[in-house]
């Protein structure tokens, strides 16, 4: 079951839809519902002005139990994201703005429209925010993930 920690509203409907499916169809519901779960986590308390689009997910046919996911996230001015895991090989693409990225352990670094950030699927992504505190900030996210898994997971 993923858990996002200090968000009881969020705890309510996870635990709920835990409790409404059998064990045996909870990776199918994950893997259906995965964009739901990463925009329920992007637009929880902690990131109330973050505005996610899914533009395209797909299973990765010639690569077995992996699928592909491409996204949009448009932080609003001084928005930050809490911390959290992709299970996945996450490709970022900063389109307008800027973006403060960090995984745990490594470098802080702020990026402008048209630089790239990469985190392998055990890294925590510690820091995510806008730069700026009167412009907003769009990144493009493409995932490498297997199949079953949740795109995101919180962290505490």
């Amino acid at each position: 079951m993923l858990a996002f920690a200090g968000d009881n509203a969020a705890d309510s409907v996870i635990t709920q839809c835990a409790r409404q499916v059998p064990e045996r169809e909870m990776s199918t519901v994950l893997k259906r519902y995965s964009s739901q779960f990463v925009l329920f986590f992007l637009l929880s308390p902690a990131a109330q002005a973050t505005e996610v689009e899914v533009l395209f997910s797909q299973e990765l046919l010639d690569i077995q139990g992996k699928s592909g996911q491409m996204l949009t996230v448009t932080y609003a001015p001084g928005e930050a994201s809490g911390q959290h895991r992709h299970n996945a090989h996450t490709f970022v693409y900063v389109l307008e703005g800027s973006v403060v990225m960090q995984v745990r352990g490594g470098e802080e670094v702020t990026l402008s429209a048209g630089q790239t950030f990469y985190e392998n699927p055990d890294d925590i992504h510690s820091v995510s925010r806008n730069a700026s505190d009167t412009e907003p900030a769009k990144i493009l996210v493409f995932f490498v993930k297997e199949t079953d898994a949740p795109v995101t997971v919180p962290v505490e």
